[in-house]
């Protein structure tokens, strides 16, 4: 989220993800994708630049994040790292050598 001021000087986060689109003239208007608009005090280059940090912050902090490990189940289909840096396959984990 990330945090603007209202004309009035109160604040409050907004969802950079639902933000359609942004005007000034004069006023910086935030447009969301259902339709609501905000006037906010900031000017358009700084709420683009709030919302370039918010992404670059959710990307770092994803980055940073080990996967948690998971049981594969036979037969389910897994992501398998390719030789290649950055290239990965899809495949069916094996099945149970066991007869049932």
């Amino acid at each position: 989220m990330i945090i603007v001021t209202k004309l009035n000087n109160s604040r409050f986060a907004v969802n950079p993800d639902l933000v359609e689109r942004i005007h000034s003239n004069p006023d910086t208007t935030l447009t969301l994708v259902d339709g609501t608009t905000y006037i906010v005090t900031e000017s358009m280059e700084e709420v683009i630049e709030l919302m370039a940090r918010y992404r670059a912050k959710v990307i770092s902090i994803a980055r940073s994040v080990e996967p948690e490990p998971r049981r594969i189940l036979p037969g389910q289909l897994v992501q398998f790292p390719d030789p290649v840096v950055g290239t990965a396959s899809i495949g069916a984990a094996p099945k149970d050598s066991e007869s049932h």
